[in-house]
């Protein structure tokens, strides 16, 4: 278990406290008693330090107050707090080992120090980099690539001719690289259309479990740099995201859109096909997002919650919107006509 001292070092920030003092965990200030490190991300929690048993906490000067416990100064405490829990890093290890189950093709290639779990699949021309760790049952296909540093958890799929970057973490049992929704209507029905393109993912990129994110029908779909997925998220055919930007669960997007950099997307929001969005744009959760957003900024839609009797009404008054809108213009064409009488 890290020291006060190994913490302040760690995270290079100055403290008040004796540095041999023991962090048995991270815990919420609400739970958090002796032998726990915890943190104030918003001064409106700090008056509950008072009453605290943590034996430190990370917060700025200012806030600590009564506390009589260790502190860690930070100016921005749950960045520090983020950075902390890799102190208390509680995963499991790689082992470096090539599980004897796996299934490796002669003409894939792995660097070194690379763990390959029981039931995984590497197909003909794979290329996996060094310290990379492919998890039990993944599959990568022909001629994929794994930068190194890289994170594949059970189950993942990588398709044929994928790209991923440097210390990537990708978790279960989502797929990359799967055929975008492309068919062409015919009088005799669905004519298929061919996938031809890939996927390509930057350095540093975190997708959540159970995600899917379909090649290109020409045009590679790319996910760049930094970008964080969280669960259950699909990206179709030939979308682009920006660097940085982060979409949170739930969310969807139709072919060929083009998100921002730094852009953030809420729960279930969803994207038309063809869009552009620029950079640095937020999207509140169930955004409906039906055209091009130009201009930064925040932008929500849909129906905030409600009892369900003022909703029903609402959805009754919503119906006749339309014909309320004629109303109303029709009536304003009157009053110019009524007040020129009147003069």
């Amino acid at each position: 278990m890290p020291t006060l001292g190994d913490a302040a070092e760690a995270l290079g920030l100055a403290f008040r406290g004796d540095p041999s003092l023991t962090l048995d965990r991270l815990a919420p200030i609400s739970q958090a008693g002796v032998g726990d490190l915890s943190f104030i991300a918003q001064k409106k929690f700090a008056k509950s330090l008072v009453a605290s048993k943590a034996t430190a906490v990370i917060c700025p000067d200012a806030w600590a107050g009564e506390f009589s416990g260790a502190v860690l100064f930070s100016d921005d405490p749950y960045a520090d707090f983020a950075r902390a829990t890799r102190l208390f890093d509680n995963r499991p290890a790689s082992t470096g080992r090539v599980d004897s189950s796996a299934v490796i093709a002669e003409s894939a290639q792995l660097g070194a120090n690379v763990t390959v779990d029981a039931g995984a699949v590497i197909a003909e021309g794979a290329s996996i980099g060094d310290n990379t760790w492919v998890g039990p049952n993944v599959w990568v296909g022909d001629r994929a690539k794994i930068g190194s540093g890289t994170q594949l958890r059970a189950g993942v799929a990588i398709y044929h001719d994928v790209v991923v970057g440097k210390d990537c973490l990708i978790h279960a049992n989502t797929v990359v690289g799967s055929d975008g929704f492309g068919f062409a209507p015919t009088s005799a029905g669905w004519e298929k259309i061919l996938q031809l393109g890939s996927v390509t993912i930057g350095d540093r990129v975190e997708i959540g479990a159970g995600c899917a994110i379909d090649r290109g029908a020409l045009e590679d779909t790319h996910i760049a740099d930094d970008v964080i997925i969280d669960n259950l998220v699909h990206i179709a055919h030939g979308v682009k995201v920006g660097q940085r930007s982060a979409i949170a669960g739930q969310v969807g997007f139709a072919g060929g859109t083009e998100l921002g950099e730094r852009c953030t997307v809420g729960g279930q929001a969803g994207f038309a096909g063809h869009l552009k969005i620029a950079d640095d744009v937020h999207i509140g959760g169930q955004g409906r997002v039906s055209r091009d957003v130009h201009e930064a900024g925040h932008y929500a839609s849909g129906t905030s919650l409600m009892p369900v009797r003022d909703w029903a009404r609402n959805a009754a008054r919503y119906e006749k919107l339309s014909d309320m809108a004629k109303r109303i213009e029709a009536l304003e064409k009157l009053l110019p006509e009524k007040d020129g009488k009147t003069q």
